[in-house]
């Protein structure tokens, strides 16, 4: 049974071989690419646990890569670097790696590296709340919302909107209980608050032009997260 899905993203055939070799012997699902231009779809696609990252790609390289995929990816990140390559441990750890190992690198090391990085990561999710509904996901946590990978520059407002009605996904929400989220006071028809906040959603989450996609509204009733 395997224990988890590993992406590696390297450019040398024979590495990647070996590795992906290594690490299936092990139990682990792996995934090869060659070029960092596919990283964010592969990743999009296959949801791995971790992700091994040369630094040294063609398309997009490594520390592009590493930035790219901290705007959404939660999972760990192990960079692979070369002796040569100008690069500190600090400033990986800024991009956002977990940690880096020295080409060449010796499988029993990384082994156990990829392991230490699992557990940690698990250890961290038993406290991380994640509320999915279809391409939007919310870590209640860090009050951040992604839409198909990428984050969401939502105001207060608007995330205890959505939170409200990804809690409900499926369900009819009425205009009273997204006033009383919003303002803690009970609706008025005159009040347009919350048209503005849904308006603002839908913009942030390209469902601005009907007919609506992803937060209908149902008339005198009020309104529904699609869960898809």
């Amino acid at each position: 049974m395997s224990k988890a899905k590993i992406l590696i993203i390297e450019d040398d055939k024979e590495i990647s071989r070996l590795t992906a070799m290594y690490l299936e012997a092990e139990g682990y699902c792996t995934h090869i690419i060659a070029d960092g231009s596919k990283a964010k779809h592969s990743v999009l696609a296959t949801q791995p646990d971790l992700v091994i990252l040369d630094l040294m790609l063609p398309g997009l390289d490594g520390v592009s890569v590493c930035k790219q995929l901290r705007q959404f990816y939660l999972h760990p990140i192990l960079v692979l670097t070369a002796c040569c390559d100008d690069i500190s441990e600090v400033s990986l750890l800024k991009l956002g790696a977990d940690d880096y190992l020295t080409k060449p690198v010796r499988p029993h090391v990384m082994l156990a590296r990829i392991e230490n990085l699992l557990r940690r990561y698990q250890k961290i999710v038993q406290h991380v709340e994640l509320i999915q509904v279809g391409k939007i996901t919310i870590s209640t946590n860090k009050q951040q919302v992604s839409f198909n990978g990428q984050i969401l520059p939502l105001t207060t407002a608007e995330y205890e909107m959505l939170l409200l009605l990804a809690n409900n996904a499926g369900n009819i929400v009425s205009r009273e209980d997204c006033c009383r989220t919003l303002r803690g006071i009970t609706y008025d028809f005159n009040d347009r608050s919350v048209d503005m906040r849904i308006s603002g959603l839908r913009k942030k989450l390209n469902d601005d032009a009907l007919p609506y996609q992803t937060i209908l509204t149902v008339r005198n009733k009020g309104y529904m997260l699609i869960n898809d």
